[in-house]
């Protein structure tokens, strides 16, 4: 699966059809390519719930840079709000905004989205599915329905120990 275009989207679900819609329509992607945007999350990998938004990671080089594109881009979008913290000991901005049906997430830190750990585990998380039963799959989103976070479900699930961010990264299928 090629995460990194979101054409495969298109032949998703309803939900992922939808998402792809929201994001064509209103050219996200494109107006963030300066920026390697990646959609990730649970939309993508099917374990979303009716509350999950569409998070988009983006590697940025100027933080400044960064704000004035996404103030310009999104301020005057329904919801719109940004924030800068740390998270691990990076600089991290976070924007969300509401268009159509979705509350989009653009999350942005001075990493290569690639390397960016929402990416990361989405991926191990897509393998894990993968490998997985139907039941596994619909376990997740119960648990995700009940409160749960993403990476914290997978890790109740498979019996991971600590952290479960960290222990999903280091999780060998």
């Amino acid at each position: 699966m090629n995460f990194l275009n979101i054409n495969y989207l298109k032949h998703g679900n309803p939900r992922q059809q939808s998402a792809y819609q929201t994001l064509t329509n209103h050219q996200i992607m494109e107006k963030l390519e300066a920026y390697n945007p990646i959609l990730t999350g649970t939309i993508p990998i099917n374990i979303d719930i009716e509350s999950s938004d569409l998070d988009v990671i983006c590697y940025w080089e100027n933080k400044g840079n960064f704000i004035e594109t996404l103030t310009e881009l999104f301020a005057a979008e329904k919801g719109f709000h940004l924030r800068e913290s740390q998270i691990e000991n990076h600089e991290t901005i976070v924007c969300n905004f509401m268009i159509d049906a979705f509350e989009i997430e653009v999350f942005g830190q001075n990493i290569p989205s690639e390397n960016q750990n929402a990416y990361r585990h989405m991926l191990i998380e897509h393998q894990i599915l993968q490998s997985e039963s139907e039941d596994f799959r619909l376990k997740i989103i119960e648990l995700k329905k009940n409160g749960y976070k993403t990476e914290p479900a997978f890790a109740k699930l498979l019996d991971l120990e600590g952290n479960p961010y960290h222990a999903l990264l280091a999780y060998q299928i």
